[in-house]
């Protein structure tokens, strides 16, 4: 049994194993430490909330929900977005290297955190620009400005990234057959990608107000790989191969 397991973990390439690693344990120093409020210092918060800090750009995609909507212990955020890191990522790890592809995941989640950051902005552009207005009313309640900025969810999760590792396995390998839990017929890679990227753009567009997905970063996340990967593969096709 212990040479199973050794066998398993050296299957895995480093940074895919340690990103794992660090998501679940940090997963589980949420749900333990419930003295300290993790999410107020490490993920993503507006960037005109007094909670900001520009090295959210990089923890956020570290955190994932620990509750679901009625309280109970979730595991399908951190679960869903591991188990692909696990599938794609160790994929293009094998191919791309340890540095190549820990640059590819870091610089996607950030891309993710910065429209994530952008529509915010543009969804309250009125009350960031407009100087006129000193208040907005939510329900019953009266909020400044800064108050309101102040309690807007703050976005985290891997997933901006896990996009990002979606879109390159897609582009790297458009014919690769996927099958999926929730779908089992076989679809190509590069249609489950496009596919995905406009439900993703449907579901943000639709802001419906029960919907708590950052589908924006998502969709900033798969933008910022695809261009990654045209970069690449431009910089690359001098030497004949990617």
């Amino acid at each position: 049994m212990n040479q199973n397991n050794t066998g398993l973990a050296s299957s895995i390439p480093p940074v895919t194993r340690n990103i794992i690693i660090i998501n679940a344990l940090v997963w589980l120093a949420q749900l333990l430490l419930t003295n300290i409020n993790i999410e107020r210092y490490l993920a993503l918060h507006f960037f005109e909330s007094d909670y900001f800090m520009p090295h959210q750009a990089i923890t956020y995609m570290f955190l994932h929900a620990t509750h679901d909507v009625n309280g109970s212990i979730a595991f399908t955020h951190i679960l869903f977005n591991m188990f692909a890191v696990f599938m794609f990522g160790r994929t293009l790890e094998t191919i791309w290297g340890a540095k190549k592809f820990l640059i590819y995941y870091m610089l996607t989640g950030i891309g993710a955190a910065i429209a994530q950051e952008i529509v915010y902005s543009i969804q309250f552009k009125e009350v960031v620009f407009n100087p006129a207005i000193t208040t907005i009313i939510s329900g019953a309640e009266e909020f400044s400005r800064q108050e309101f900025f102040n309690i807007l969810p703050a976005t985290l999760g891997a997933s901006g990234a896990v996009f990002g590792i979606l879109v390159a396995f897609g582009m790297i390998f458009p014919n690769a057959e996927l099958m999926m839990l929730f779908f089992p017929v076989p679809i190509k890679a590069k249609w489950f990608v496009i596919g995905y990227g406009v439900l993703e753009l449907f579901l943000g567009v639709s802001n419906n107000a029960a919907d708590n997905v950052a589908h924006f970063a998502h969709l900033g996340g798969l933008i910022t790989g695809f261009f990654i990967i045209l970069y690449w593969k431009k910089k690359a096709k001098s030497n004949g191969h990617f």
